[in-house]
């Protein structure tokens, strides 16, 4: 009797420690507490912040250019090569984007006329000739500070590098354009205006391949200009950068001709 008594005690005691669940009473779960939505967006790191555009930084990649408001030096404009352009009225503490109801967010330049601040130009498509470069279509002018544009031609430019007003004759405007990348042709050298934008003027050509990149006008005499010229071209497979076309030139007309500046510079095959 006593060993059948150990035998059994034996056998409930291994019971118990395999499922020790059975010695005691299961406690029912608890449902999680469940946290209003607007409270678990408050507390996630980023959930309560307001975002907000602050400038063409991070996101918008490299900076191709700026314009500075000489009778206010607070105020100024930011071309971005792929966020359009920016203006900032308390010397870059915030920035506003004045470019975005545009036919492109890819900048090239930006130029304030010396005579009248409130009148910019902007030359879209990003002077560039990588393969991830965006292409713009033409030259935009403001004449309230950015607050609204007006297209002005050479869409057919694809990516502009300078635009130069003459200081003494506001409605004369030069623009260097460099052209297509992926194409031949287009509108391509530097451009004149005498009439404020309304018409343009081819006044250097060189070839189907070759553009002008950036474009100086002596301070001591606007009819003295100096023209950098590049050929390229890119395809799929390989990009071919120089070439017989590129070179410096020179007008002492205000551009009505132009000579070949290159003495003392290294050949270009």
């Amino acid at each position: 009797m006593n060993k059948l008594f150990r035998i059994v005690s034996l056998v409930l005691m291994v019971s118990l420690m395999v499922h020790p669940g059975w010695s005691q009473k299961k406690k029912p779960t608890e449902p999680a507490p469940v946290m209003k939505k607007d409270t678990l967006v408050d507390k996630t790191s980023f959930g309560g912040l307001k975002f907000r555009s602050i400038g063409p930084a991070i996101t918008s990649g490299r900076i191709a250019d700026f314009a500075v408001n000489p009778d206010h030096p607070k105020i100024y404009y930011v071309a971005s090569a792929a966020g359009g352009v920016w203006k900032t009225v308390n010397a870059g503490i915030t920035y506003d984007p004045v470019f975005d109801g545009e036919g492109s967010w890819t900048i090239g330049c930006v130029t304030l006329d010396p005579n009248n601040p409130n009148v910019v130009w902007v030359g879209t498509g990003e002077n560039n000739n990588q393969r991830c470069v965006g292409y713009g279509d033409g030259i935009y002018k403001s004449t309230d500070g950015g607050a609204s544009w007006s297209n002005m031609g050479l869409k057919n430019s694809e990516h502009i590098g300078k635009i130069v007003v003459d200081p003494t004759n506001s409605n004369v405007v030069y623009v260097a354009a460099i052209g297509p990348v992926w194409s031949s042709g287009g509108d391509r050298g530097v451009y004149k205006t005498e009439d404020g934008g309304k018409t343009w003027n081819a006044v250097l050509t060189i070839d189907e391949y070759t553009g002008v990149n950036d474009l100086v006008m002596d301070p001591r005499n606007p009819e003295v200009l100096y023209a950098s010229a590049f050929q390229r071209e890119r395809k799929v497979f390989t990009y071919i950068g120089g070439g017989p076309g590129s070179g410096m030139y020179k007008s002492t007309d205000g551009g009505k001709t132009w000579d070949k500046a290159n003495k003392g510079l290294p050949g270009v095959d």
